[in-house]
């Protein structure tokens, strides 16, 4: 598992997914502002651009220290992110990592998340060489467990009280894919 030295570029049929960079720190706040995005992601809304560049500091972080990958989610002929998708806890050792998303809510419903899940996926199994990829969902966040098991993914239990996040401890469902189950 050789980690890029370049940040990836993936496009799919509708979208771009690419590096995040500071010049997107409005963007990012647009969205992650809003309450209903930030809910079941164990932050609070961002209130400041600072929040925002923070955000784009800790992509960068993750992908400088081999940790990590964020794409910013781009609808092609519209450079302005509306979301992100990536790895964490990338696990060489182990070829495994967890996968994480948000989209802009007046995005939601068009199948966007699904498209880049997908993609951010399979880059995960071919060009990461993963074997295994996880994804950690709130059991009150019903629309992402039915993105993911749509995508191919299977709930394997409830870890209980495993996040603490915003003063209080979180219970999450484990997702996880294999290699040789994913689809293409």
């Amino acid at each position: 598992m050789d980690k890029p030295d370049k940040f990836p570029l993936i496009e799919t049929d509708r979208l771009i997914l690419r590096k995040v960079t500071e010049k997107d720190a409005d963007s990012l706040l647009a969205y992650l502002s809003d309450e209903e995005v930030t809910r079941h992601m164990g932050l609070a809304p961002f209130a400041s651009i600072e929040d925002a560049l923070d955000e784009i500091g800790w992509y960068q972080s993750i992908f400088g220290n081999g940790t990590g990958m964020r794409w910013g989610i781009t609808v092609k002929e519209e450079d302005r992110i509306i979301g992100s998708c990536g790895f964490l806890n990338l696990s060489e050792k182990h070829h495994r990592a967890e996968i994480g998303f948000e989209l802009s809510r007046e995005h939601w419903g068009k199948g966007i998340a699904g498209e880049a899940l997908h993609a951010v996926a399979a880059y995960g199994f071919k060009q990461l060489d993963l074997n295994r990829i996880e994804a950690l969902i709130e059991p009150a966040n019903s629309p992402s467990q039915k993105l993911v098991e749509k995508t191919g993914f299977l709930r394997e239990g409830l870890l209980r009280d495993y996040e603490y996040t915003q003063g209080k401890f979180d219970d999450l469902y484990m997702y996880s894919m294999l290699r040789r189950e994913f689809g293409g």
